[in-house]
């Protein structure tokens, strides 16, 4: 999808627990920080739809799995019209980056709660942000959950 980057992640185990990178400020798709937050997803549980209008999302997910289905619905988008599909866990760790006007819905895949890590370059605001309901645009969510999909 045009303007969407997954960045593989570095993931360093340690004797006493790993470290997991998130992003650097020299990172592709760094667009600057002001807000870092996290958002459980419980198992089966979608999220969505969202678009902001101004953020850039930087998401991680260090505990569980995730996938996330994006729309593009910008008129002037390569990939207008398209959607695209990405799973992201420890097995998977990657930093999705979705630029604004980007439709963003996500569901918990793992049999225990998951945790996204969205590092934004914007402060939330109400305001920035535009919503639909999860049958305003179609995508089939019906999935397995598993511990520890890949």
């Amino acid at each position: 999808m045009q303007e969407v980057r997954m960045t593989k992640l570095d993931c360093v185990p340690l004797q006493q627990g790993a470290v997991l990178h998130a992003i650097k400020d020299i990172d592709v798709g760094y667009a600057g920080f002001q807000e870092a937050y996290f958002s459980e997803i419980y198992p089966g549980q979608i999220k969505g739809w969202k678009r902001h209008k101004l953020m850039t999302l930087n998401l991680v997910v260090p505990i569980g799995s995730v996938r996330f289905v994006l729309f593009d619905d910008r008129a002037q988008s390569e990939t207008f019209g398209k959607m695209s599909v990405f799973t992201l866990s420890r097995e998977q760790y990657f930093r999705l980056t979705v630029p604004p006007m980007i439709w963003v819905a996500f569901q918990g895949l793992d049999i225990d709660t998951s945790l996204v890590l969205n590092v934004a370059n914007l402060r939330h605001d109400s305001e920035e942000v535009d919503r639909l309901s999860l049958d305003q645009i179609v995508f089939e969510w019906q999935a397995p959950l598993k511990k520890g999909l890949d």
